[in-house]
């Protein structure tokens, strides 16, 4: 009977303009953003302190990047979905978040329809590997 509740979502990016687009773009279908960070410093204080369902992590940003940032979040918090952002999405990269643990990929710039996708996506993906049996 969890049809009523939202994905909670923590935004993490250092470009102000960045965050405000993926808020807007991830409430108008009812994501519920519950914080937003501008490094991997304070991200990582955020997933302790509000526990995201999933996170929109952008890969270069100051202080603790969005690679290393994904290590602490998949050893700390497993069941948490990251969902990476990058304007520059070079296969090192890419191959780094994944190997990392990371659902998805949004690349810079995106539109609506991309990010909501690819969140959907990661999101059930996610939801398929943790609850493989729904009568528990």
């Amino acid at each position: 009977m969890n049809s009523s509740s939202l994905q909670r979502v923590l935004i993490v990016d250092d470009n102000d303009l960045m965050r405000t687009l993926l808020r807007t773009i991830l409430r108008s279908k009812r994501y519920e953003v519950i914080g937003e960070a501008r490094n991997g410093v304070a991200a990582l204080e955020l997933v302790e302190r509000l526990r995201p369902d999933i996170i929109c992590l952008d890969i270069l940003m100051p202080e603790i990047g969005g690679l290393e940032a994904l290590q602490t979040i998949r050893a700390t918090h497993p069941e948490i979905v990251v969902v990476m952002i990058t304007g520059s999405p070079s296969v090192d990269n890419v191959r780094e978040a994944i190997q990392g643990g990371a659902s998805g990929f949004i690349i810079k710039p995106f539109n609506a329809g991309k990010v909501l996708n690819t969140v959907s996506r990661a999101w059930q993906s996610a939801r398929r590997l943790t609850t493989p049996d729904e009568s528990g």
